[in-house]
């Protein structure tokens, strides 16, 4: 548990929205074709891979409660939010399915990935299967909000998969030739997109108009790549017992994420020396010094002062929408906490 009362009352709203949304993420899901429901059962961490109840984690839903907060805060009711709030939670899990897959990843919430029990097809099925189902939610919600909303995550759909094929793109790029702008577009499609739809969904619930929208939309945006920062450095220096990962595994996978690409790009030393690494193999002790190098060239100051700076930002759009910010506290809570966690 977080150490701050902060974290604490984040880690309450994410309990609570969990709540409130995992019996529609369960009934959607158990409306589909029972092979894709089984992986798509392991994958969320309700079943093993043999079918039978599990108690394993399906991640913090922090999309879904950032749903439920933004709708809250512009003076909605939150409960006429849960079926945008559980869309948003497919289309997330739709791409942590085919992120796997495509990054190899052998491990999510400290187990087997999908693809490595169920094979890469079904995987990606599954995904595919996830994705159509939210849309779905959203066309079959009675909410004067459903049809704008549909449209909107469709798009972001679209975005996360441009975000996607970058990130591809650049992982096959030489170190060097790898920018930090192109990672930051990268990054803003990839993760700050859906953040900014969680919380433009809820504004929309909330029967709020297109300027509180946009800014909502703009708040989880650059909450996002907050995010992205911090997850990044968590990519590199997390502990393996709470991120369920291999220490440095995105060292180990050459991933150009942001403290790599600034480190890359800083005409030191050791930023040269990150690059010579890169080009060799990564066995255990590369990676000690490729982490080693990303700090002393200044990438993990900067990737943290970026978090900050994008907070900062987030907070500044957030009071475009709601100007007492106190009405924003619950959105506030998860914002802090998602860009505070050390796992």
């Amino acid at each position: 548990m977080p150490d701050t009362v902060e974290g604490r009352d984040a880690v309450d709203l994410l309990e609570r929205s969990r709540s409130a949304v995992e019996p529609q993420l369960r009934a959607a899901v158990a409306s589909l074709p029972a092979p894709v429901r089984r992986v798509a059962g392991y994958h969320f961490g309700w079943e093993r891979a043999d079918g039978t109840e599990a108690t394993g984690s399906a991640g913090k839903a922090v999309r879904p409660a950032l749903v439920l907060a933004a709708c809250r805060a512009l003076g909605g009711d939150p409960q006429q939010a849960v079926r945008a709030a559980a869309a948003v939670e497919l289309v997330h899990n739709f791409t942590l399915l085919h992120d796997d897959v495509i990054d190899e990843d052998p491990t999510r919430r400290h187990r087997p990935t999908a693809w490595s029990v169920f094979g890469v097809p079904d995987a990606i099925v599954t995904g595919d299967a996830m994705s159509a189902l939210a849309l779905g939610l959203l066309a079959g919600d009675r909410h004067r909000a459903s049809a704008a909303a549909s449209v909107r995550l469709s798009a972001c759909v679209i975005e996360l998969c441009a975000g996607q094929q970058a990130d591809c793109a650049l992982e096959e790029r030489p170190p060097h030739e790898v920018t930090l702008d192109e990672c930051l577009a990268m990054a803003t499609a990839k993760t700050g997109a859906l953040l900014g739809c969680a919380c433009a969904l809820g504004a929309l619930y909330a029967g709020a108009g297109a300027e509180e929208v946009a800014a909502m939309d703009a708040f989880g945006r650059e909450a996002g790549l907050a995010f992205q920062f911090i997850d990044d450095l968590i990519g590199i220096w997390g502990d393996p017992e709470r991120t369920g990962k291999p220490a440095g595994a995105d060292l180990a996978a050459r991933k150009k994420s942001l403290p790599v690409v600034a480190a890359l790009s800083s005409g030191t030393a050791a930023g040269a020396e990150l690059a010579e690494l890169y080009r060799g193999s990564m066995d255990a002790a590369a990676i000690r010094r490729a982490a080693d190098a990303v700090e002393r060239a200044g990438g993990r100051d900067w990737a943290q002062l970026q978090a900050g700076d994008r907070m900062s930002r987030a907070v500044g759009e957030l009071s475009r929408a709601v100007p007492d910010l106190a009405a924003a506290e619950d959105l506030l809570s998860l914002a802090e906490f998602v860009t505070r966690r050390n796992r």
